[in-house]
C-alpha cells in the first residue's frame, strides 16, 4: 500500500537546509496497511474510473486515509441544520467553524504542512519517463508499483475519443495524446494493451494526422527519444545566450518559465543529442526557415564549431546555477526534466545527474486515480501561510493552537537564511 512520508530524506545525494521539512514523497509499503484498507483503496479507485468523465479530480483519499489513523478527529459539536436565515446565529457559526477546524488538524502533516496534490497538467509525466528511458534509469527510479500507479492514472484521464488534453479537463490534443501514448508504451504497455484504449489512442493520432502534426515541444521529445529528426525541428541556437543582455531578444528578457525551459532545450538541440496555442506569423516561419537554411550550418563546422562549444558550455553554466541554487527540483518539472537529460549528456557519470534523480520523487503525487506528475513539487508554504491566516481570523485559539504552533515551525523554517551562490 503507497504510504505518504513527509519532512525526509532517504539519499545521501539530497541537499537540504532545512531537513526537509515540507518534503512530500510517497513510498509503497507492502507491509502498510489492514485488509479493509486496501479493500477501500480498490473501491475508490473503482469509483474515480467509473465516473472519470464526469469528475476529473481526485480526492486524495489514499492521503485521507493515511491521515485519519495518524491524526485521530477530536469530537465534534453536532452540525448545524440551516433551514431559513433565521437559523444562521453566532453559535451557529462558531460551532461550523470548531467542526473545519477540528477536521483541518487531521491532514496537517507533522513537520506542520497541508500536503496535497498539485496535478493535472497532462504533458509533465511524459518528458520524465523519456529522460529516465533515454537515460537507462527508468527501472533504478520507477518501481513496478510507480508504473503500475502512472499507467492507471493515463488510462484514468484519457478522453472519450481516445485523446489525452493538455490537462485532465482539456479536449484531445495532438501534443497531449502523442507524448501520454508514447508514455504508455516505454512503461511496457502494448499496441493493443489496456483493453483497447491503446488502440483507441493510436487511432486518435492517425485519424488526426499523425504523430509529426504534434507542436514544436512534443517535436523536441520525440528527437530526444530518437525516433523524430532533429531537422525537423525549429531551431533552438544555444548562440543566442551569448548576444549581450541590453538586445531584445536575449533570452533573459523571457518570463521565468519559458527562459528556463529553452535554456536545456538550447543546449540539446546545440548537442543535436510556444506554438501549441497560437499560430505562426510570417515573420517568424522567415526566421526559422533562414536560421534553419544558412546559420545552423555554419555553426555545426569549422569555423562556427568554435563558437557553438562556447555556446554550449555557456548554457550548462546556467543550467548547473538553476540546479545547485534549487538543490535540483528547479523552477518547474519541464526544466527540471531537460536539466536532468542536459546533466547526462554532458557526464553520464555527474556528480550532478546523481544528484537530479533522488529529486525525481518530489514531483510524484499517487492518489484513487494514479501516481502524476505535479506543476511543481507542492504548494506547502503557499498553503500554510493562508491556511494559518484563516486559522487565526477563527478566534478559536484553543482548538487551532497546537495546528498554529506546527504551522509557524514549518514557516520558519522553510525560510532560507543563507545566501545563495
Amino acid at each position: 500500500m503507497w504510504k505518504l512520508k513527509n519532512a525526509e530524506g532517504g539519499s545521501s545525494w539530497l541537499q537540504t537546509l532545512n531537513n526537509h521539512v515540507g518534503r512530500q514523497v510517497w513510498e509503497f509499503d507492502l507491509k502498510a496497511g489492514t485488509s479493509e484498507d486496501h479493500l477501500d483503496v480498490e473501491k475508490a479507485r473503482a469509483d474515480f474510473n467509473d465516473k472519470r468523465f464526469i469528475q476529473h479530480h481526485s480526492a486524495d483519499f489514499l492521503m485521507r486515509l493515511q491521515f485519519a489513523r495518524e491524526n485521530p478527529l477530536s469530537p465534534l459539536p453536532p452540525q448545524v441544520k440551516i433551514e431559513s436565515a433565521n437559523d444562521i446565529t453566532e453559535e451557529a457559526i462558531q460551532t461550523t467553524l470548531m467542526r473545519a477546524v477540528r477536521f483541518y488538524a487531521t491532514i496537517q502533516a507533522h513537520d506542520g504542512h497541508w500536503p496535497g496534490d498539485y496535478g493535472g497538467p497532462m504533458f509533465l509525466m511524459p518528458g520524465l519517463v523519456i529522460v529516465l528511458y533515454v537515460t537507462g534509469a527508468l527501472n533504478a527510479v520507477l518501481s513496478e508499483m510507480h508504473k503500475k500507479e502512472i499507467c492507471r492514472y493515463l488510462y484514468n484521464h484519457q478522453n472519450e475519443d481516445g485523446g489525452w488534453g493538455l490537462h485532465i479537463e482539456g479536449h484531445s490534443t495532438m501534443f497531449g495524446t502523442v507524448l501520454n501514448y508514447v508514455t504508455l508504451r516505454l512503461l511496457g504497455q502494448a499496441p493493443d494493451g489496456g483493453q483497447g484504449t491503446m488502440e483507441k489512442g493510436r487511432a486518435w493520432i492517425l485519424d488526426h494526422g499523425g504523430a509529426t502534426a504534434i507542436p514544436s515541444w512534443g517535436k523536441m521529445w520525440l528527437s530526444v527519444l530518437g525516433v523524430f529528426d532533429w531537422i525537423g525541428n525549429n531551431p533552438l541556437p544555444p548562440e543566442i545566450w551569448l548576444l549581450p543582455y541590453f538586445f531584445p531578444i536575449h533570452p533573459g528578457r523571457m518570463w521565468c518559465h519559458c527562459r528556463m525551459v529553452y535554456l536545456p532545450m538550447s543546449y540539446l538541440y546545440g548537442r543535436r543529442f510556444e506554438d501549441l496555442y497560437y499560430p505562426h506569423p510570417l515573420i517568424q516561419d522567415i526566421l526559422w526557415g533562414t536560421l534553419h537554411k544558412v546559420v545552423e550550418p555554419a555553426l555545426m563546422h569549422w569555423p562556427g564549431s568554435m563558437l557553438r562549444e562556447r555556446a554550449l558550455q555557456s548554457v550548462m553554466k546556467h543550467v548547473h546555477y538553476e540546479d545547485e541554487n534549487t538543490h535540483y527540483i528547479c523552477i518547474g518539472p519541464v526544466n527540471k526534466v531537460l536539466n536532468m537529460l542536459c546533466c547526462w549528456v554532458e557526464d553520464s557519470n555527474s556528480e550532478a545527474f546523481k544528484r537530479h534523480l533522488p529529486r525525481i520523487l518530489d514531483y510524484l503525487w499517487v492518489a484513487e486515480d494514479g501516481m502524476k506528475m505535479q506543476g511543481y513539487n507542492g504548494s506547502q508554504l503557499w498553503d500554510t501561510a493562508f491556511a494559518t491566516q484563516a486559522l487565526i481570523s477563527t478566534d478559536l485559539l484553543d482548538d487551532c493552537g497546537p495546528m498554529l504552533k506546527k504551522a509557524h515551525m514549518y514557516i520558519e523554517r522553510s525560510q532560507k537564511i543563507v545566501q545563495v551562490i
